[in-house]
């Protein structure tokens, strides 16, 4: 018999309502909208679940049903998995002695970038033991505080308990605390569309106007 599960209690943002959406390359934007589309679908946090006709997941399968959503293929199914992919594939940043999201170890965290946390629950066989991944979404343009998208049984959004797939407040466990945040980065095959050359718009030419200076400077000659 199957368990029920815990009724869905989550909050969603549009995005809009993030500081750094609009400068963002165009695969980072389809990925923060595909993920607040499912903040909006009120699923419940499920254990085992990556998928949405399930009425909820589990935190590393929101984030793997998001970057499928957005184009990216051959998904780890696990945190760990996702961490190992990170750090293998991508420019993973250790960040094993943070506890404050002020810390300069910040400084090179981006919209799009995964969240990865040690001691959320009891792991066998992983090392680290990777627990929990979210994705950073960037700053709210209210209070400029950072939120993250993924899926918890107990996380917070602005002092609201969430059950289910959301958005979260952008905090990292204190140093008494169990749990550890331990790394970020960005997705792999993301991170070389971040910088996007902007090409300035060449004036259109006037030719009356080219014309008319032509005659001036004869004239002057």
């Amino acid at each position: 018999m199957a368990l029920a599960l815990e009724p869905a209690s989550v909050a969603s943002i549009s995005p809009e309502d993030l500081v750094e959406f609009d400068t963002q390359p165009a695969p980072v934007q389809e990925l923060i909208r595909q993920a607040l589309t499912l903040t909006e679908k009120k699923l419940t946090y499920q254990f085992g679940s990556n998928s949405p006709g399930n009425a909820g997941m589990d935190c590393s399968g929101s984030v793997q049903c998001v970057l499928k959503a957005s184009g990216v293929d051959e998904l780890p199914r696990t945190s760990f998995g996702f961490y190992e992919w990170a750090r293998d594939k991508g420019d993973l940043v250790e960040t094993r002695a943070v506890h404050s999201t002020d810390d300069p170890a910040f400084d090179e965290l981006k919209p799009g970038d995964l969240l990865f946390w040690t001691g959320t629950y009891s792991t066998t066989k992983r090392n680290p033991p990777i627990s929990h991944v979210m994705i950073f979404l960037g700053r709210l343009k209210t209070d400029g505080q950072g939120v993250v998208f993924g899926s918890s049984d107990g996380r917070r959004f602005r002092g609201k308990r969430i059950t289910g797939v959301s958005v979260f407040d952008w905090r990292v466990p204190s140093a008494e605390s169990k749990s550890k945040f331990v790394a970020y980065g960005p997705i792999p095959g993301f991170e070389d569309l971040r910088e996007v050359p902007v090409v300035e718009e060449e004036e259109p030419r006037k030719p009356l106007k080219s014309i008319f200076d032509r005659l001036l400077k004869k004239q002057a000659d």
